[in-house]
């Protein structure tokens, strides 16, 4: 076995260097915008926001509040350890707050015996009626436990209602939000209508989570300029959503479901920040063409049968496959990648699924070489413009961008690397060599027409 030559240890060396620097720059390119965000949202003056003195008003045009009532502590107040009352329910409140937290909310306020939160704001989101379903569901069960547990005689009551709210953001060290607004007034009606142990949604929190939750319409609520609301107990999940016989705990088919919604936040971000930097040469790796890919994977996806979670790895993957051109385009692949891992955890994937994404992603680099279907479905979806009736114009698009940066000259070296590729290129799914292969043989005799002489 030949030792390593001192070049080799030094080239070695400086390749991990490199990486390290690539991982760091992902990581503060995410801690300045995460900080842009928060000088967004503080100095923000007009459009949804304005500022009075040193607090300022933002306006939520989707938040979900949680009203609850501790019952019980009224009974006890008069006990002669009136201190070791408020440190239980000081200890409530902090498991409280740590449900709440796990699920993306934001705790407002608690006093006395009431605890209100919010979903969907600081960061917008579609997913929190949902979350605070979640957490009311936990938070109900953990007060449960401690009933048989501990012999504590309160239990909570919760309702819960999803609407624009206005928020006052005061606080130098840390912010503090004061809610008004229709949301945190029905919220605490919709509280008052319940008992003990029960979780009372609105008709508008009840549209959203009705495809996940059985919820039994209890009455209405009359409200001022609004007219009557439905009002509905939530009873638990839906049994395909739970393998639990109290449907109290979701299983995996629900958590995929939950995770498609999720996307949709993770979809705007991502394309948002490609909108904005990826550099203006990339006339054919763009927006545009992640779009093209996430279309593509979801239609060769569907005709492969494959399962809702995989179809949500694939889609995952076509987002993220070319961000790495936000830093360079040779071994963009592995930069998209890094970005997934940073990126991803926030919005709740599971380690083994980052894993498997990035593998997706992988498999992109020319020349593709797929092992499994999923990565086959990724390969085929990014070069499905190949056998597509628009062909030329996106090839165009694509001789530009190499153009520009002095990858190709002119239009017959052009077409004849074209040839080249595609006369070696294959399809791996057997969509794409039924719908794509044909045209795909097409357009090689189209560019051998282009080129001089008809060579």
């Amino acid at each position: 076995m030949k030792n390593k030559s001192p070049q080799s240890d030094q080239i070695a060396r400086i390749q991990q260097e490199l990486e390290n620097v690539q991982q760091a720059y992902i990581q503060l390119q995410e801690r300045y915008r995460e900080a842009q965000e928060t000088i967004k949202e503080l100095s923000k003056t007009k459009g949804d926001s304005f500022t009075s003195g040193t607090a300022h008003t933002k306006r939520f045009k989707m938040v979900t509040v949680l009203y609850a009532n501790i019952i019980g502590f009224q009974e006890l107040e008069h006990v002669d350890d009136a201190q070791a009352l408020i440190d239980d329910l000081d200890s409530l409140f902090f498991e409280i707050d740590t449900i709440v937290e796990r699920f993306n909310i934001k705790k407002i306020k608690s006093l006395g015996d009431t605890y209100m939160c919010a979903g969907g704001m600081p960061k917008k989101n579609r997913t929190n009626p949902i979350e605070m379903v979640l957490a009311a569901m936990e938070i109900v069960d953990v007060l449960a436990q401690k009933q048989k547990k501990e012999g504590k005689i309160w239990n909570i009551s919760l309702g819960i209602h999803t609407g624009p709210v206005q928020a006052t953001i005061s606080g130098k060290n840390k912010n503090v939000y004061e809610l008004k607004g229709d949301a945190v007034n029905i919220a605490s009606r919709i509280e008052s209508y319940s008992q003990a142990g029960k979780i009372v949604i609105s008709e508008t929190t009840h549209e959203f989570v009705r495809d996940y939750f059985i919820c039994d319409k209890i009455g209405g609520l009359p409200v001022k300029y609004t007219g009557v609301i439905s009002m509905f107990e939530l009873i638990g999940f839906k049994p395909k959503f739970s393998d639990d016989d109290l449907l109290r705990i979701p299983n995996q088919r629900f958590y995929t479901r939950f995770g498609h919604v999720r996307f949709h936040d993770l979809e705007e971000y991502i394309l948002n920040r490609l909108e904005k930097e990826l550099p203006q040469y990339l006339y054919y790796h763009n927006v545009k063409h992640t779009m093209d890919v996430l279309i593509g994977v979801e239609v060769i996806g569907t005709a492969e049968k494959v399962s809702d979670a995989e179809l949500l790895l694939l889609k995952t993957a076509a987002l993220f496959h070319d961000m790495g051109q936000i830093v360079q385009s040779k071994g963009h692949e592995d930069i998209s990648c890094k970005f997934a891992r940073e990126i991803l955890p926030h919005y709740a994937y599971l380690p083994n699924q980052i894993d498997e994404i990035c593998d997706i992603i992988m498999a992109t680099q020319l020349p593709p070489n797929p092992k499994n279907i999923l990565q086959k479905i990724m390969c085929d979806a990014d070069l499905d413009y190949l056998g597509r009736p628009d062909f030329i114009p996106v090839s165009d698009t694509l001789y530009e961008e190499l153009k520009h940066q002095n990858l190709i000259e002119n239009k017959d070296d052009w077409s004849a690397l074209q040839i080249k590729f595609i006369s070696g290129h294959q399809y791996f799914t057997d969509f794409a060599k039924q719908n794509r292969e044909v045209n795909k043989q097409r357009q090689i005799e189209r560019l051998q027409k282009l080129t001089s002489g008809g060579r």
